[in-house]
């Protein structure tokens, strides 16, 4: 017998979600409900789903299932999406809200329009040089600007996110799609990792994300962060100011401390749908 579930699909420049709305049951889904859900031609079509869950530390808590069933541990535009939902389904209008993630609890300011939230500013936490899901876990050094194991023609910097990241800079952005697949399952990120091609320009970034998990997206928030952290560590652009990261969905602001201690990420939101969906039992 199939269980009817009300879903809602959100967007942040492109970068789909389906939101699940569980803080009632507080019971999450799997991985192949996931996959599921995630499918543009059997099932709903988004690049992930966010299960909202209850939280004692936050309004609710946000589990990231990427579109092949696996579990991210943080995701800047799904941050952005799960924001709108919890306050658009409220009586409330707040200032700032705190929402619990795999990256830790990470305080969303909501930009209120027509239509309800249509922007949120995030304060995505630190950015860590030295993190066991990247190549430091092993060595205890920051892996910058660094020469990349089986790719002699790479340099690459990794940071992460509560997520790993594997950013090159001045890599052309075109190699995205063939390079991209390889690099996510680099043996030196025992997670895998997402794979930021960035150009670095006079004003800011233009970036491509491989999403681990995922593929090509039109948008990537911990990918926009990861790279404006790596474009200033290597003194390509200022820190403590806002940049622009532009992805194939659009712009994003990132602000980047000198200090890493709590990168800034500030961007739109969009509605799509709501309706209802058969799930089999048990889901």
């Amino acid at each position: 017998m199939d269980v009817r579930e009300r879903i809602f699909k959100y967007q942040g420049l492109g970068n789909d979600f389906v939101v699940l709305d569980r803080r009632r049951s507080g019971v999450d889904i799997d991985a192949e409900t996931s996959r599921w859900m995630c499918d543009r031609r059997l099932g709903i079509g988004a690049d992930g789903v966010l299960a909202l869950l209850p939280s004692e530390q936050g309004l609710a808590r946000m589990v990231v299932h990427n579109a092949d069933g696996s579990i991210a541990e943080m995701c800047g535009n799904g941050l952005r999406c799960a924001v709108k939902h919890l306050v658009d389904h409220s009586s409330e209008h707040p200032g700032r809200l705190d929402v619990e993630t795999g990256a830790g609890v990470l305080t969303c300011v909501p930009g209120y329009g027509d239509g309800g939230v249509v922007a949120v500013d995030i304060s995505m936490g630190p950015a860590r040089l030295v993190a066991p899901n990247l190549p430091s876990g092993a060595t205890g050094r920051p892996f910058l600007d660094s020469p990349l194991q089986g790719y002699p023609d790479l340099r690459a910097s990794a940071v992460s996110m509560g997520n790993p990241h594997l950013v090159l800079l001045d890599r052309p952005l075109e190699d995205a799609a063939t390079l991209g697949p390889e690099l996510e399952r680099h043996p030196a990120f025992k997670d895998r990792t997402n794979v930021e091609f960035v150009r670095v320009e006079q004003d800011g970034l233009t970036v491509v994300v491989w999403e681990r998990g995922c593929g090509l997206t039109q948008a990537c928030g911990t990918g926009a962060c990861a790279s404006a952290v790596a474009a200033v560590l290597a003194g390509r652009l200022p820190a403590d100011t806002w940049l622009r990261v532009t992805l194939p969905g659009g712009d994003l602001g990132i602000l980047v401390p000198a200090d890493l201690s709590d990168i800034r990420l500030r961007g739109p939101v969009a509605f799509v749908f709501e309706g209802v969906v058969a799930l089999p039992s048990g889901r």
